[in-house]
């Protein structure tokens, strides 16, 4: 059924793409007129932050020192978002894979507050409370880009993965099929958790994500 559907969910990706990341190579944005630079960097100290749900609940980064933390940037309204977090879709497949280990996975919305809604928190809660979504992590929001920008996030989804001694170990995309058209994809956050879990190298520690182009405050 799924190669049957492969050329549309491919058309569907390629309009996607075209309609939804004409900034996908702007890696840095820019904030009050100077360039933003990323300091995250894969093998280094994963930079610390603190940001708040859309419940109100604070979460800072180095509390979840000694775990696994995945950091997963969305919006939405972003049409590979709403594919993957579908609860029988791969981030949720993935999240559930972890979910009794050691790890912790927070959401990043780093979305314009003026971009179609983007920043409307009933609109985000009522799609994390959706029927088919049913999202079982926090959504955290970045409401100036400084959390996305310090890590260079580019798309949604754009995933992170940093290890238990606090060392960002990957980042890139969830996994190889971004048109959703193959049998068995390639998830390189699940590889790249599992190495984190087992103290193990990160095999392939960073891809090219695919997704959505941030839409940051100007």
């Amino acid at each position: 059924m799924k190669r049957a559907l492969s050329v549309t969910a491919l058309c569907l990706g390629v309009f996607s793409w075209v309609l939804y990341t004409p900034a996908l190579g702007d890696t840095e944005g820019m904030k009050d007129g100077h360039k933003m630079e990323a300091k995250a960097e894969v093998g280094e100290k994963a930079p610390d932050f603190t940001l708040t749900d859309v419940d109100g609940k604070e979460h800072k980064l180095s509390q979840y020192a000694g775990k696994v933390v995945v950091l997963e940037w969305t919006n939405h309204t972003c049409p590979f978002v709403v594919r993957h977090q579908k609860t029988n879709h791969t981030m949720q497949h993935t999240f559930a894979k972890f979910a009794d280990k050691d790890v912790v996975w927070l959401a990043v919305d780093s979305t314009n507050k003026d971009f179609q809604g983007g920043y409307d928190i009933d609109g985000i809660k009522k799609w994390i409370a959706s029927e088919d979504v049913q999202l079982p992590y926090p959504v955290l929001r970045d409401e100036d880009g400084a959390v996305g920008h310090l890590y260079g996030a580019k798309t949604t989804p754009h995933m992170f993965v940093i290890d238990k001694k606090g060392v960002l170990v990957y980042s890139g995309a969830i996994d190889d099929d971004p048109a959703d058209d193959k049998d068995s994809d390639n998830n390189y956050v699940a590889s790249a958790v599992t190495a984190a879990l087992n103290g193990s190298p990160v095999e392939t520690s960073s891809t090219k994500p695919y997704g959505c182009g941030i839409k940051y405050a100007k």
